[in-house]
């Protein structure tokens, strides 16, 4: 017999049931309605129904069948008008028979039957009173034969041996080396110290500082965040489920679970882990899933990649911050954060939210061949088991959650003192290039040659006449004082020598322009006029300047003594000549007579 695709929904006063049955003859239906049983017949489909309200056959009911789409659609009167019929979207728990809801075939979940239905009631308000803080008992020392048969992982540590047949896939699946013989604070302790191998400095810091990427992804906002119920009903109405979804509920296998309290809160915990795993990887991904995916949850999850069990909220927030800031791409903190605040908002829309991220999960793992495992392990026990949890439980651990607070420092990680460094050194740098950019603006700039300093402004022309005055009048007293004792330079200002190309001949024309340049200034006295033209004349009739002589005051002038005040300059082809030499400051013209 087929299990027909199927879906349910209501109104105040009746349920309504979409039924698809194609390739069916349309003159063979059967319809059973008794209270709480709805049962279908058509061949070759069978469908069985354990309803959560209790409907009625009293002749209101219609149906009609569609044959193009081979659609049957049902209505059913309810006994009790305006009753609602919660959990119509929990599929797998609706297909399961009474009395046969238990997975040991010897243990009887008597909370399932009609009968029990009180004491299922006692069972679920002992389990709203639960205290989320950390339990302490009195240790006790365990025997190694106890040790070895508490080494159990899964859903509620109820599987055991699993990788002993699946040593090929289990390096593909789980990080933990022999999850069989290691206990559970021996892989706490190697998940730690990978991770504390596994955290890159570099990798941190670029992230921290080149952050625009990361800042798109957080204000990027993932669909649970338009929900807001605010009642069950609004909760069912506002979460929808697609077809492959439904069938894969379909195809669940019912069964119900005997946890202590231990295991219960555990299983809450490794929900908790599963689901920040989830809600980064949608952020990360802007909720498009990648040939990456499936490693991104299974390896920010300590429940799914190291078979963690947790003791508290606050280790779960611990361990996924950890492992956010040592694995994936994007490794922020404030990724972190914003996953914290994802998985509280999905708790506390109810468990169709909650169902629909684990049936997301699954179908990840469904496509990737060695993670399949984990859907075996943990991902398919969960989505079965929240289909029969109370929303108002998961809302009030949304609310735990909430009020969490994770701190850098509680990653152990050093952080702080990484991003103190880390600023300090970018300060430094950009004090460096500030100091460079303001070496380089307050450089001098250099003056041109002779030819361009005669074309400068009349004010400057004026201050360099009244400079050239000065150091004429200051030459010209040395020499007289100084009978035939040489050509000893000016002492107060001494001609520095620049070691540039040798001095070129001018023609007359220059000078003689020269002449009237200086002439026809106004501040020009008339001692520099008289000097000027007296070296115009010199020019003229007897002034001589060669290559030779010119190589040979500028090698005796690029010795080690150049900067001393009193300097002499030889020539040994001219002895009777006159040389003429540039000064490096824009002055007209110095006369540097020689020694005979």
């Amino acid at each position: 017999m087929i299990t027909p695709a199927f879906d349910l929904s209501q109104d105040p006063e009746y349920l309504m049931l979409n039924i698809r049955v194609p390739y069916t003859r349309t003159s063979e239906f059967d319809i059973y309605i008794d209270g709480t049983d709805f049962k279908f017949y058509a061949k070759p489909y069978f469908l069985r129904l354990s309803l959560p309200g209790r409907i009625v056959e009293d002749g209101r009911e219609k149906a009609k069948f569609d044959i193009d789409k081979g659609l049957f659609t049902l209505r059913v009167p309810k006994e009790t008008t305006g009753e609602h019929f919660e959990g119509l979207q929990m599929l797998t728990s609706l297909l399961a028979p009474k009395g046969s809801r238990s997975a040991q075939p010897l243990v009887e979940d008597l909370s399932t039957e009609g009968c029990g239905e009180s004491e299922g009631d006692d069972e679920d308000e002992d389990e709203e009173e639960f205290d989320w803080q950390v339990e302490q008992e009195v240790y006790k020392e365990s025997s190694e034969e106890e040790l070895k048969a508490l080494q159990k992982y899964g859903f509620g540590n109820q599987r055991s041996g699993v990788f002993v047949r699946l040593q090929e896939e289990l390096s593909d699946v789980a990080d933990v080396k022999n999850p069989d013989g290691t206990t559970a604070a021996e892989r706490r302790q190697a998940r730690l110290e990978a991770e504390a191998s596994a955290f890159s400095a570099d990798h941190y810091l670029a992230d921290l500082f080149e952050d625009d990427e990361i800042k798109g992804l957080l204000n990027f906002r993932p669909w649970w965040t338009k929900l807001s119920p605010s009642t069950e009903q609004e909760e069912e109405a506002a979460v929808s489920f697609t077809d492959d979804e439904k069938e894969q509920l379909r195809k669940f296998t019912n069964r119900s679970y005997l946890l202590d309290k231990t295991s219960r809160y555990q299983v809450w915990l490794s929900l908790v882990d599963i689901l920040l795993a989830h809600s980064y990887e949608v952020r990360s991904t802007e909720g498009e899933h990648n040939v990456e995916s499936p490693w991104t949850i299974r390896k920010l999850s300590g429940t799914l990649c190291w078979l963690e069990t947790y003791s508290s909220v606050q280790d779960v927030l611990v361990s996924f911050g950890r492992r956010v800031l040592c694995y994936p791409l994007y490794r922020h903190f404030a990724m972190v954060s914003a996953a914290v605040r994802d998985t509280a908002k999905i708790l506390q829309s109810g468990k169709a939210c909650v169902l629909k991220c684990l049936l997301d999960i699954h179908k990840v793992f469904r496509e990737n061949d060695p993670a399949y495992i984990l859907n075996d392990l943990y991902i398919t026990d969960y989505c079965i088991w929240i289909q029969r949890v109370k929303s108002r439980k998961m809302a009030a651990l949304g609310a735990t959650l909430q009020k969490a607070s994770l701190r850098k420092k509680d990653l152990e990680l050093e952080l702080e003192e990484l991003e103190e460094a880390a600023t300090m050194v970018a300060e430094e740098e950009e004090e460096e290039e500030e100091e460079e950019q303001g070496a380089s603006n307050s450089a001098p700039i250099s003056h041109g040659d002779s030819s361009s300093s005669s074309s400068s402004s009349s004010s400057d022309s004026s201050d360099e006449s009244e400079e050239s005055e000065a150091e004429g009048q200051g030459c010209t007293e040395s020499n007289e004082g100084g009978g035939g004792g040489g050509g000893e330079m000016c002492k107060d200002n001494p001609l520095e020598l620049q070691p540039t190309s040798p001095i070129t001949q001018e023609p007359t024309s220059t000078l003689f322009s020269e002449e009237r340049k200086v002439d026809t200034l106004p501040s020009a006295s008339a001692g520099s006029r008289q000097l000027i033209q007296e070296l115009g004349e010199r020019v003229a009739e007897e002034l001589k300047i060669s290559q030779d002589s010119s190589y040979g005051a500028e090698r005796d002038c690029s010795q080690p003594s150049r900067a001393a005040a009193k300097t002499e300059v030889t020539s040994g082809r001219n002895s009777s000549g006159t040389l003429l030499e540039l000064s490096p400051r824009r002055n007209p013209l110095l006369i540097v007579q020689t020694q005979e």
